[in-house]
Parts: C-alpha cells; sequence; structure tokens
C-alpha cells in the first residue's frame, strides 16, 4: 500500500524558513518522479497549484515561477524522502502543501503552513 506522509508544516512568520518533509512508502522509490504542490485557503475546490518537481535521479528540479529561488526541493534515497526546503516565506505562500508521487498517481494528506506575525 502507497503512502506519502508529510510533515514539518506549521506556523512561521513572513521572512521566515520552514523545511518539508515528505516519507514515501510502498512503490519503488528511486523509479519515480516526486512534486510538491500546494492549495491556499482561497484556492478551495480548485486545481492545486504545483510548486516544485524533482526526477526520479534527482538530477533534474523544477520550480513555479512564484517560488523559484526561494524554494529547494530534493530527494533522500536511503530514507525514501522528499524535502521542500522553503526560504522568505511571503503570506502568499500560506497553503496547505501535497506531496504527490508518479505524476498525480499518489498524493499525501498535506501539511499546513500558515504565514502570519
Amino acid at each position: 500500500q502507497v503512502h506519502l506522509v508529510e510533515s514539518g508544516g506549521g506556523l512561521v512568520q513572513p521572512g521566515g524558513s520552514l523545511n518539508l518533509s515528505c516519507a514515501a512508502s510502498g512503490f519503488i522509490f528511486e523509479e519515480a518522479a516526486m512534486s510538491w504542490n500546494r492549495q491556499g485557503p482561497e484556492a478551495l475546490g480548485t486545481e492545486r497549484e504545483f510548486v516544485a518537481r524533482i526526477s526520479s535521479s534527482g538530477i533534474n528540479t523544477t520550480y513555479s515561477r512564484s517560488v523559484r529561488g526561494r524554494f529547494t526541493i530534493s530527494r533522500e534515497v536511503t530514507k525514501k524522502t522528499v524535502l521542500l526546503q522553503m526560504t522568505d516565506l511571503q503570506p502568499e505562500d500560506a497553503a496547505v502543501y501535497y506531496c504527490e508521487a508518479s505524476g498525480g498517481v499518489y498524493w499525501g494528506q498535506g501539511t499546513q503552513v500558515p504565514v502570519s506575525q
């Protein structure tokens, strides 16, 4: 059974940093491209917004324009974990962040990241 479990969310002030983690199990992690997506409070009922993607090899990464230069995605094969390092967080980054595998086949339950004073 596939499991994607996000962790690391929590309240952060504008300009702050936060590291999210996604622990994967139940599939061949080394063969799966992974991504982070988010859904903000104003986007309920709409598609989740793409944030960052990392290839199965870990060599190629892609970022949305809104987070490029501030967020970094990486993967740790031995731990079967995907990380999202977020810096200079702004109120518009506030959202529930979801881990995704294999082009949308598998999703986690999400971890909430509020950004507020």
